[in-house]
């Protein structure tokens, strides 16, 4: 038991035991609600995923649960994004993170890094006995009889008949959250854009200064995306996340919507093929592809927003409540800001009041993210390039007037979601208990 428990907490259930969840229940903990459990499908939670980057609004949430020594030790600390055409020639640089003013560092960080840290902190303070793997939640019951005080939440299980019953029921369970599904029966599969990404982790040369983030080509063809998830050894080597992205003309299909075969490997050469023709000096895209041990294939997929997460004493939080198009590398940063909403919400208020204080201040936020997200913001800028220099260029001045940049540059403002002014000057969530 935590020292900072109070009396009449709710007893809360957390479906999903990914980042979001993880932080779901440090946050829980941390304010001092300490009847939390964790539900989670997989049977063993095991290191798996590529890169992901953490938003400084993201890491310092994470901060003040008091894991910065442990991601300053796995992570990088991200100094500038790049654009790049696919011949290597500059197009945009801007400088990320602490070095864009923010009081906390933007990471790049290899996901099973992030959520072993997670997890090793929800075991050592909450105890083993809070989390269960193995049960994978199919759906939920409430009573909707008038009848004194609110009714328990019934959460079942695939293969078990009696339910986990609760007073909150936190759905955190992904972009096919059963929590959601039962909430919103009719809604379907995730929404495809057309792309698909390849995906790996590639140990090479550290590139440039060993903290920058390239994005080469555009959506208009093909993208690429590459920057490191560990500070480069004496040798000079590190570990690089990278993703290609293609538009295809086959469309994405439901059951691959929904997860099929995403974690079926591929070939190398099923993703060389769409970046024949490319070079930079700075990066062999080519050699870092065909070194990959291991390339996953999944399609680029989001959901339209919700009219409402809660229901009763249900609500989403993360990718179950607003999946987001990896563009803007933040689908993991928000579900850690909702974490610490959340909670904060919860600390302060009756259950009913904080599930509507958090979804009045989280929903619109991220409904203007997803769009942000969906409009591929840079790509009009892009594709101007692609037009104008077909063959490359060394001076971006001689394709594009200045203010052509504006796209780009307004990209970063919307996909972060906050700016270093504001998240600096804005009051901890963190509870005094």
């Amino acid at each position: 038991m935590s020292p900072y428990g109070r009396r009449n907490s709710p007893r809360i259930l957390i479906a999903g035991a990914g980042i979001g969840g993880l932080t779901t229940a440090l946050s829980l903990h941390a304010a001092g609600l300490d009847d939390v459990r964790m539900v989670e499908a997989c049977p063993n939670l095991r290191a798996v995923g590529a890169g992901i980057n953490l938003q400084p609004a993201a890491v310092r949430e994470l901060t003040e649960l008091g894991l910065a020594p442990a991601l300053e030790k796995v992570a990088v600390a991200t100094a500038r994004l790049e654009y790049h055409h696919r011949f290597g020639g500059l197009i945009w640089s801007e400088p990320r993170g602490r070095a864009a003013g923010y009081n906390w560092p933007q990471y790049s960080v290899h996901r099973a890094d992030l959520q072993e840290i997670l997890l090793s902190a929800v075991l050592d303070r909450l105890g083993p006995e809070a989390l269960v793997t193995g049960d994978r939640l199919i759906r939920y019951e409430q009573d909707r009889a008038p009848q004194p005080g609110p009714s328990p939440v019934r959460a079942y299980v695939a293969d078990r008949p009696d339910p986990h019953t609760c007073d909150l029921l936190i759905g955190a369970d992904g972009i096919n959250s059963a929590v959601r599904a039962t909430l919103y029966p009719h809604e379907g599969p995730p929404r495809g854009n057309g792309i698909r990404m390849w995906r790996g982790v590639t140990e090479g040369p550290a590139f440039l200064d060993g903290r920058t983030m390239v994005i080469l080509g555009c959506n208009a063809r093909v993208k690429a995306v590459a920057y490191p998830v560990t500070r480069p050894d004496r040798s000079g080597r590190c570990l690089l996340n990278w993703v290609v992205e293609s538009r295809t003309d086959d469309g994405i299909g439901e059951e691959e919507a929904r997860g099929a075969d995403w974690d079926r490997a591929v070939p190398p050469e099923e993703v060389l093929t769409h970046i024949e023709g490319w070079r930079s000096d700075f990066l062999d895209l080519h050699g870092v592809i065909a070194g990959a041990p291991r390339i996953g294939r999944y399609p680029m997929i989001d959901r339209d927003p919700l009219p409402t997460w809660t229901d009763g004493r249900v609500v989403l939080l993360g990718d179950a409540a607003h999946p987001l198009y990896p563009t803007g590398s933040n689908g993991a940063s928000q579900a850690v800001v909702d974490a610490r909403v959340l909670a904060y919400a919860l600390a302060h208020h009756g259950v009913d009041e904080a599930l509507a204080r958090y979804e009045g201040d989280r929903r619109p936020q991220t409904t203007k993210l997803l769009a942000a997200h969906r409009r591929l913001e840079p790509d009009p800028v892009l594709r101007q390039v692609e037009a104008l220099a077909p063959d490359g260029f060394h001076d971006i001045r001689h394709v594009l007037p200045e203010d052509s940049l504006d796209g780009i540059r307004s990209c970063t403002r919307q996909v972060t979601g906050v700016d270093a002014t504001a998240l600096n000057a804005r009051t901890s969530w963190s509870v005094a208990v």
